[in-house]
């Protein structure tokens, strides 16, 4: 992915973020350190790849480990976020990750917006949460094609960092708390560059955080007026693009076309927001490959060092597909997964999908959309950023 794309998307997410901030003055801040052991599995040591990796190169990365430093904020009891969303923290945090193998793999920094809530109060000290980190991870040493390293597995510098995680909370008093759960991590370019099997790591999280200021009382928190958490029908419309390669299988060896392919779709969805937090419906997804049905317009007579096509028809390049959408609602951020088939289209596209959004919203009804898409739960299909407005 191209280092500098890549930064700007990311600078143009944090000035977006603080634009949604609201100006409250009774937010609360954390700082907060992790340390997150992980063993690296499937890119690493599938039986394709071993193929072409040393052995030592491959022992070196049995084993990851990454140390994070983050800040985030709690809203004021006083804010519709604080009333509706009690307990909820969200903020940015820097990462260093070690592989074992710097000479092969190199010593990532990630980079990445993250949230988090309670989900289930144990006692007044120990409570389960959930969180999750979206952003980029720079300092790869991507394959150069000459040296089997175990770079193999990305295909360039820059790559995009998702991160989920569960465990337990738990208050040393008004403000330190101690973590501990488990994750899993993955690293991607999003298919724009190649090699990209990606890095996918399960491992367990500690940390350790500090609160700044007047700790929150529990009486202050009331329950939303009931006119503001009515059950409502809403309808969202997405508009996304993103770039890709694409690796032509239609002759005896797979050949990987020069230069990017444009990908370009629309969602439209309409929602049922069952409470306050969770949204679902269907998807009508309408998505232009420029990379698709390339096998029926080969221009016969060129050669795989030098092959090339016939431009296809625009409809041709279209596929339709439904699917089924699920949204968990949080404030400034929403994370939309959905899994679906498309039923029209090129022969390559006619799969299964699954989809992954992360909603920023910028006003009451616009958001910005970062999101991935995969076929058949393996094969990694293409980015969407976009935008898109919720109607309701």
């Amino acid at each position: 992915m191209n280092l500098r794309n890549l930064t700007y998307l990311y600078l143009l997410l944090l000035f977006t973020i603080a634009a949604t901030f609201p100006s409250h003055s009774q937010l609360r801040s954390t700082i907060g350190v992790d340390v997150r052991p992980s063993y690296p599995f499937s890119s690493f040591h599938d039986d394709v790849m071993k193929a072409s990796l040393q052995i030592d190169d491959t022992k070196k990365s049995r084993f990851a480990t990454s140390i994070h430093l983050k800040y985030s904020f709690t809203f004021s009891p006083d804010s519709k976020e604080g009333r509706f969303f009690p307990g909820v923290w969200q903020g940015i945090g820097a990462a260093v990750n070690f592989f074992g193998n710097p000479q092969g793999v190199g010593t990532p920094l990630s980079f990445y917006l993250f949230q988090g809530a309670p989900v289930w109060k144990i006692n007044n000290r120990l409570s389960l949460y959930y969180e999750w980190n979206f952003g980029i991870s720079a300092g790869w040493k991507p394959c150069d094609g000459e040296i089997a390293y175990s770079n193999l597995i990305v295909g360039s510098r820059v790559n995009a960092y998702i991160n989920a995680g569960t465990g337990l909370l738990w208050k040393l008093n008004d403000n330190y708390s101690l973590t501990a759960g488990i994750d899993l991590t993955h690293f991607s370019n999003g298919n724009t560059s190649y090699p990209n099997p990606g890095v996918n790591m399960a491992g367990v999280r500690i940390g350790l955080t500090h609160s700044f200021g007047k700790p929150i009382s529990k009486e202050i928190y009331h329950a939303p007026d009931s006119s503001e958490n009515k059950r409502k029908f809403g309808f969202d419309v997405m508009g996304y693009g993103a770039w890709r390669k694409r690796v032509y299988r239609g002759g005896e060896d797979p050949i990987l076309l020069r230069g990017h392919f444009a990908v370009a779709g629309i969602n439209l969805a309409p929602m049922w927001e069952i409470d306050r937090i969770f949204r679902t419906g269907p998807s009508l997804d309408i998505q232009w490959d420029q990379s698709t049905n390339l096998r029926h317009n080969y221009a016969h007579g060129s050669t795989s060092d030098d092959i090339y096509f016939y431009r296809p028809k625009f409809m041709s390049q279209l596929c339709f597909g439904l699917s089924g959408r699920a949204e968990l609602v949080m404030p400034i951020f929403s994370v939309n997964v959905g899994i679906g088939y498309y039923l029209i289209g090129p022969e390559e596209t006619r799969a299964s999908y699954q989809l992954a959004n992360l909603k920023i919203r910028m006003t009451r009804g616009l958001f910005l959309n970062i999101g991935y898409q995969l076929l058949n739960f393996q094969k990694q299909n293409n980015l969407m950023l976009g935008l898109g407005y919720s109607f309701r």
